[in-house]
C-alpha cells in the first residue's frame, strides 16, 4: 500500500496510529517536502501544531527504523509565494498533486481536503480527527475552595493566590521547583483539553502565549521566546454573589431598573469587580432586560441565558456592531482598558444601550478620569451617570455624575460660570468632586479637603493658576517672578523693583486687565517684600479689591523715564506719537515710567491714537501734566 498524508493527518498523530493498527501495515509513507515545510513554519512560530506534526515524523522515522514501514520524503519545498497563499488551498493542492502523480492513497483528517481530493478522482482515506474524554486537568489538583489563581513556572516553587475576598495571601504550595519537562506536559494538558472538551475553547493564541477557557478555568500558558521560561496562569472565581447581598444594594437596584444607564464598576486587582459585575448582570436578566457581554477572555461566570460575545475579527469595535442588530438592553463590557474600549463603550451608550464597564481603579474618582480626554469632557455624564468603587468584595463608593452650569470650586467671579461635572456621593448626596476646563486644562477638584490629605487643592486648580498667573506676569516683567496664593481667589506676584510700575501699569490699569482674565485679585509686591525670601518692609503694590483698583502700600515709583522721549501731538481727532527708528515694531508707550498701552508703530513713524477713547484720555491727561512720555520697545 502506498499512501500520502497530509499536513492535518500527521498534526493529528493519526499516520502512526494507523500503522500500529494495521491500517497501513508494510506501507509505503511518502511525505511530501510541502508537509515538512508548513511544520517548520508552525514549530518556528511557537505553535503547538508544528511540534506535534514534527513529533509525529520522529515516530514514522523510528518505525521505518523498525522495518514496519518505508519512509520516504517527496516534492520539492513550496516557493515564499506558495506558502503565503496556504490559506488559499496553494499547499493542500501540491501535496494531492503528489498524491495523483503516484497513484497512491491520499490521506488526511481535513474533510474539505477530503471531499476535493474525491471530486479529483483521488483514493482518498479520511482519519476523522481524534478525540477523547477530557476529565480533571493535572493543574485542578493546585486548586482548594479558597483558591482564586495558581502560578506555574520552569524551575520555581508553584504559588497561589488564597484566602477571602480583600484578604488574599500570595504563598508555595508545594516543597519543590518543577521541572521544565513536567511544565510541558502540563501546557499540552491544558491546550489539548481545551481544543478537545466541549466545554473549552482557546480564547487567544499568539506565538509564545495562548489563553484558555477550560469550564470555569481560565488558563494562560506563556512559552519562549515571549516568556523566559514555561509559565501557567490558572485562574478561577472563588465566589458567586447575589446583588442582594451588598450593602446599599436596594438604592443600587433602583437606579439600575429606573432606566439603562452608563455604570463604572471599578476597583484594584481582585478586590471583586467581576464578582459584582457578574450579580448586576444575573440580577438584570432576571428582571426581564436583554444582557449581554463583551469579554476578551471571555470568563465572566454568567448563566446561559446571557450570552457572552468575544472580540470579533479581534476587534471589540465589530463585536459592537453586532450587538447593536441584537438589541441588548445591558451589556457588560469586561475589562475596559485601551482608548478603543472606551470609544466603544461610549459610542454604545450613546446608542442607548445601558452599559456596565469594569474598570481597574485605585480611588473611585480615578475610574471617571480614566475617561477624560479620550471622550469629550462634556459629553462624560451622558455616558456615564453611576460609579460603582469595590474594596475588599464590598460596595465601598457610589457616585452619582451630573452636569450642572455653576462657578466652579476654587473660582468666584460670576462670569466665570460654566458647564461643570459635579461628582456627589450617592449615599449622601454631598458633592465629592467638581471637573471643569479652566484655561484650556481639565481640572479635576476634590471638595472635601480631607480626600487626598494636605496638598490635595495645590494640585488641581491652584497649580494651574499659579502657571497662569505667572504666564501673564512674565509677558510684562523682565525679571524674576514667583506667585504665591493667599486663598482661592487672591494671590500675591513678587517681582523686581524695576518691575514694578511696568507690571501695574498706570492707575492700576494693566493689572485690573490681568485680575479680570483670570478672576483673581492679586497683589503686587517686590521681592523684599516677600517674608519666604527674607525681604524687608515697603515698596509698591497693586490690589485690584481696593475700590480705586490703583496701587496701595509702599511708596510710588519715581517715574524716570525709560526709553525714548516723544513729544505727542494732539489734532482734532488723534493723539499722533512720532517715534524714530522703530517702524513696523511693537512698541509700549509711558508717562512717567508708568505703562499705559502697546501699540505697533506705523510703516510711516508714528502711533495715532483716536480722541475720546480711554487711551486717549490717560495721554491727554499726562500731556496736561507735563509728563513725560517714553516709547519702549516692547
Amino acid at each position: 500500500m502506498h499512501v500520502v498524508p497530509d499536513t492535518s493527518v500527521v498534526i493529528d498523530g493519526r499516520v502512526s496510529a494507523s500503522i500500529a493498527d494495521g491500517t497501513f501495515a508494510d506501507a509505503t509513507v511518502s511525505v511530501p517536502e510541502a508537509v515538512v515545510a508548513e511544520l517548520e513554519s508552525q514549530a518556528n512560530d511557537g505553535l503547538d501544531s508544528g511540534w506535534e506534526g514534527l513529533s509525529e515524523l520522529d515516530s514514522l522515522a523510528g518505525l521505518a527504523d523498525d522495518g514496519e514501514i518505508e519512509l520516504e520524503y517527496i516534492g520539492e519545498r513550496p516557493t515564499a509565494g506558495e506558502r503565503g497563499r496556504a490559506s488559499e488551498g496553494e499547499i493542500d493542492a501540491l501535496i494531492r498533486d503528489l498524491a495523483e502523480e503516484r497513484d497512491a492513497t491520499f490521506v488526511t483528517s481535513d474533510v474539505v481536503q477530503a471531499e476535493v481530493a474525491k471530486a479529483k478522482g483521488l483514493t482518498v482515506e479520511y482519519i476523522s480527527p481524534k478525540s477523547r474524554d477530557v476529565g480533571t486537568l493535572t493543574i485542578e489538583d493546585f486548586f482548594d475552595e479558597e483558591t482564586m489563581s495558581v502560578h506555574l513556572k520552569t524551575d520555581t516553587i508553584p504559588k497561589a493566590k488564597r484566602g477571602a475576598l480583600g484578604e488574599m495571601r500570595y504563598e508555595e504550595i508545594a516543597d519543590e521547583p518543577t521541572d521544565e519537562a513536567t511544565m510541558d506536559e502540563w501546557a499540552r494538558e491544558v491546550v489539548d483539553g481545551a481544543k478537545e472538551s466541549p466545554d473549552g475553547f482557546i480564547e487567544l493564541t499568539e506565538p509564545g502565549m495562548k489563553i484558555v477557557q477550560f469550564r470555569d478555568y481560565r488558563i494562560a500558558v506563556a512559552r519562549p521566546p515571549f516568556a523566559d521560561g514555561i509559565e501557567i496562569t490558572a485562574v478561577r472565581p472563588i465566589a458567586q454573589t447575589d446583588l442582594e447581598d451588598y450593602e446599599h444594594a436596594d438604592e443600587l437596584k433602583e437606579r439600575l431598573l429606573e432606566r439603562q444607564r452608563g455604570v463604572l464598576v471599578s476597583g484594584s486587582p481582585g478586590a471583586g469587580k467581576s464578582t459584582l459585575a457578574q450579580a448586576i448582570a444575573r440580577y438584570l436578566e432576571t428582571h426581564d432586560y436583554a444582557v449581554k457581554t463583551m469579554e476578551k477572555p471571555r470568563d465572566l461566570q454568567v448563566g446561559p441565558e446571557i450570552t457572552q460575545y468575544t472580540a470579533l475579527g479581534g476587534q471589540m469595535e465589530k463585536t459592537a456592531d453586532a450587538l447593536l442588530m441584537v438589541r441588548p438592553d445591558y451589556t457588560i463590557y469586561d475589562e475596559v482598558r485601551k482608548t478603543d474600549d472606551f470609544e466603544v463603550f461610549a459610542d454604545m451608550r450613546l446608542a442607548g444601550v445601558g452599559m456596565i464597564g469594569v474598570v481597574h481603579a485605585t480611588r473611585p474618582i480615578d475610574a471617571l478620569q480614566r475617561l477624560i480626554g479620550r471622550v469629550e469632557l462634556g459629553m462624560i455624564p451622558q455616558i456615564v451617570d453611576t460609579v460603582v468603587y469595590v474594596e475588599a468584595g464590598e460596595i465601598d463608593t457610589v457616585y452619582d455624575v451630573q452636569t450642572t452650569v455653576k462657578v466652579p470650586a476654587g473660582l468666584t467671579e460670576e462670569d466665570l460660570a460654566r458647564p461643570v461635572i459635579q461628582v456627589t456621593d450617592f449615599q449622601t448626596g454631598v458633592p465629592a468632586y467638581e471637573i471643569y476646563t479652566f484655561n484650556r486644562q481639565v481640572v479635576t477638584v476634590p471638595l472635601d479637603d480631607d480626600e487626598d490629605g494636605p496638598g490635595a487643592r495645590e494640585s488641581g486648580v491652584d497649580r494651574i493658576a499659579k502657571q497662569e498667573i505667572e504666564r501673564e506676569i512674565r509677558s510684562i516683567a523682565r525679571g524674576y517672578v514667583e506667585v504665591r496664593l493667599k486663598s482661592q481667589d487672591k494671590a500675591v506676584v513678587y517681582v523686581e523693583d524695576d518691575d514694578i510700575s511696568s507690571v501695574i501699569g498706570k492707575g492700576g490699569g494693566r493689572i485690573t486687565d490681568v485680575e479680570n482674565r483670570l478672576g483673581i485679585s492679586i497683589d503686587v509686591r517686590t521681592h523684599e517684600e516677600n517674608p519666604h525670601s527674607g525681604g524687608g518692609n515697603g515698596g509698591a503694590t497693586a490690589d485690584a479689591g481696593s475700590a480705586n483698583g490703583g496701587r496701595s502700600g509702599g511708596a510710588q515709583p519715581t517715574g524716570d523715564p525709560v526709553g525714548q522721549l516723544v513729544q505727542p501731538e494732539i489734532t482734532s481727532r488723534h493723539v499722533v506719537i512720532p517715534v524714530e527708528g522703530h517702524d513696523g515694531e511693537t512698541v509700549e508707550v509711558q508717562a512717567a515710567g508708568e505703562y499705559l498701552f502697546t501699540a505697533t508703530v506705523s510703516r510711516g513713524g508714528e502711533i495715532q491714537v483716536s480722541r475720546g477713547s480711554a487711551i486717549a484720555d490717560e495721554l491727554e491727561d499726562a500731556i496736561d501734566h507735563t509728563e513725560p512720555i517714553t516709547v519702549v520697545s516692547s
